[in-house]
């Protein structure tokens, strides 16, 4: 029983929102007032793995089914999720999982075993468009794909597209920006990717939408780019620049800077930060191997290097916590053929990520930053927001 209770007396400095606990039959409350959720654990949770990763030993408990939540997952991870400051990470125990090696080959590896899980499982949950980034909710009655469409024209329109220009999508997924460009502002474009399932998926969206002779489609790392010999006159990355590395950032804007036309614009859109964090443990483990989340003041830093002007920075914080709250229903709407697909473990793994992305989200703990850029001064666009 002692062990119950250093296991209940770590706990309780989480007491901002009160919450019941049930280990061994016994109920205690934390915090003070009526508990906004309950947890309920079949079994004991070493406080020596509270300390090493707080992150790993709750979320490695709750996929494993020793930690229950009565009652709706999202709002427990709400209320509780604000607190991740008092989390625990040992980073020296944790170094190669939280400091992993930013070589082409891991960081290939990395992306591959989040983007290629299978089309077929994404296409379960994720709009019929196979967006996977953040939405733009334009309307409250705004269904995920109207949304998905929304983000994607906000996109085009911020980059002034006119027929005839050159596009650039690092980090392409299956294609649906590039399409929507082509389609609508008579574009040339390009994507790159390092995922084998987006890569057959978007070449085979381009056959069918018959635009082979306006879109193409390659496997290429980011750091290959200055070796093409290309030159674009937009480029635009959506949730891409986070698997890159703390250390990679400035090569990733040089890598940008070598195939984007003077008075070009570049598009970034990205999960963001406050501040400068090494990234949580658990997400690093199961699901973003090699993640790590830029903080907004590191990346507009590093622009002048390159005589980049930043035009505009808008936050879709907001909407990011709308789009995982819509992918978490759709995925429990299919939640039994998802276990029968992938098994009961990680199926309450990739509900609780879609969950705690949404709680970290609504807690400012994460951020969404579009960042629009021009090379140089450019004074052909419009004096206002036009967007």
């Amino acid at each position: 029983m002692a062990v119950s209770n250093l296991m209940i007396d770590y706990l309780k400095k989480f007491d901002e929102n009160p919450f019941c606990v049930e280990l061994h039959g016994k109920e205690h409350l934390i915090g003070t007032g009526n508990p906004m959720f309950k947890v309920i654990f079949n079994k004991e949770i070493a406080v020596s793995d509270l300390m090493t990763s707080t992150s790993i030993a709750l979320g490695e408990g709750y996929m494993k089914g020793d930690i229950e939540i009565e009652g709706d997952l999202y709002h427990a991870l709400n209320c509780f999720l604000g607190q991740m400051g008092k989390f625990h990470t040992d980073k020296k125990a944790l170094k190669k999982l939280i400091f992993s090696s930013s070589s082409k080959k891991n960081q290939k590896m990395e992306v591959s075993s989040h983007y290629d899980i299978g089309n077929d499982f994404y296409k379960l949950w994720l709009d019929e468009s196979l967006t996977y980034s953040c939405a733009y909710f334009a309307r409250e009655e705004d269904t995920l794909f109207e949304a998905q469409n929304n983000k994607i024209e906000r996109i085009l329109k911020k980059l002034y597209l006119k027929p005839g220009m050159s596009l650039l999508d690092i980090g392409c997924g299956w294609g649906s920006l590039l399409i929507q460009a082509a389609k609508e502002y008579g574009i040339t474009g390009k994507g790159i990717t390092l995922s084998q399932e987006q890569y057959q998926g978007f070449k085979q969206k381009i056959e069918e939408e018959g635009l082979t002779d306006k879109l193409s489609v390659e496997i290429l790392d980011y750091r290959d780019l200055p070796k093409q010999e290309w030159a674009f006159d937009r480029v635009v990355s959506v949730g891409m620049i986070e698997h890159v590395g703390r250390d990679n950032y400035n090569q990733f804007l040089s890598c940008v800077n070598s195939v984007l036309k003077p008075q070009g614009l570049f598009l970034l859109h990205y999960i963001s930060a406050l501040k400068e964090y090494p990234g949580d443990a658990w997400i690093k483990k199961y699901i973003f191997p090699g993640g790590m989340v830029p903080s907004l003041r590191e990346i507009i830093n590093l622009c002048s290097d390159y005589n980049f002007y930043t035009l505009d920075v808008e936050s879709l914080r907001r909407h990011y916590n709308r789009t995982l709250l819509c992918w978490d229903r759709n995925f429990n709407e299919h939640r039994a053929e998802i276990e029968k697909m992938m098994g009961l473990e990680f199926t309450r793994m990739w509900d609780l990520y879609l969950c705690a992305c949404a709680a970290t989200f609504n807690n400012g703990i994460i951020d969404l930053h579009q960042v629009l850029i021009s090379k140089g001064v450019n004074n052909q666009l419009p004096m206002t927001r036009w967007y």
